[in-house]
């Protein structure tokens, strides 16, 4: 019995050892809690990082919404001010992650390697963003709690922004209030 025990021990601490960086995203709707995948995507967890270590995604807004589909952030202001962006990181779409409900990967333009702040959570399975044979969206994480958020954020009315030139740009404001990295061992409630 000892020995069993010890052997489940050993596999829960190898367990958490190979759990991936958490990051917890506040929004005005709720909280979300995202685990990223270092050893799939090592250069967009990176980026990433580096955008929620240095605060700026904090007061940013969710611009883009289409539900059934994703929820994209990121990348303004809650004056729809365009954020500064650091280089951009290359593309890792083949990474074998894949664009299913609950992932978060990187936006880019038509650019496969243009991936800068800017973020989208799948709200459904979008195999077509993989890429197949071109490049694909980089999934580098999963959402691990706040469901509910999503889901509730997918029913936020959208509609044309003149500022942004954009559709499906939420009516109601989603703001990113807080972006902060987890520290080892804070878990999903």
């Amino acid at each position: 019995m000892k020995r069993l025990l010890l052997l489940a021990a050993g596999l829960l601490m190898a367990g958490s050892a190979l759990a991936g960086p958490r990051v917890e995203l506040v929004t005005n709707m709720g909280t979300l809690q995202v685990e990223l995948n270092e050893s799939s995507a090592p250069a967009s967890v990176a980026n990433f990082l580096r955008y929620v270590d240095d605060g700026s995604y904090n007061n940013s807004l969710f611009h883009r919404l289409i539900p059934g589909f994703v929820v994209q952030g990121g990348g303004f202001d809650t004056d729809h001010e365009p954020l500064p962006t650091y280089a951009p990181v290359i593309n890792e779409s083949g990474n074998g992650l894949s664009n299913l409900s609950g992932t978060i990967a990187m936006a880019r333009t038509q650019d496969p390697d243009s991936a800068t702040r800017q973020f989208y959570i799948n709200l459904s399975d979008n195999l077509s963003l993989d890429g197949g044979r071109k490049a694909g969206y980089t999934v580098f994480g999963r959402v691990i709690d706040g469901e509910q958020v999503l889901q509730q954020m997918a029913q936020v009315p959208t509609g044309m922004n003149l500022k942004l030139r954009a559709r499906d740009v939420p009516e109601q404001p989603i703001i990113l209030q807080q972006v902060r990295r987890l520290a080892h061992g804070d878990a999903a409630h």
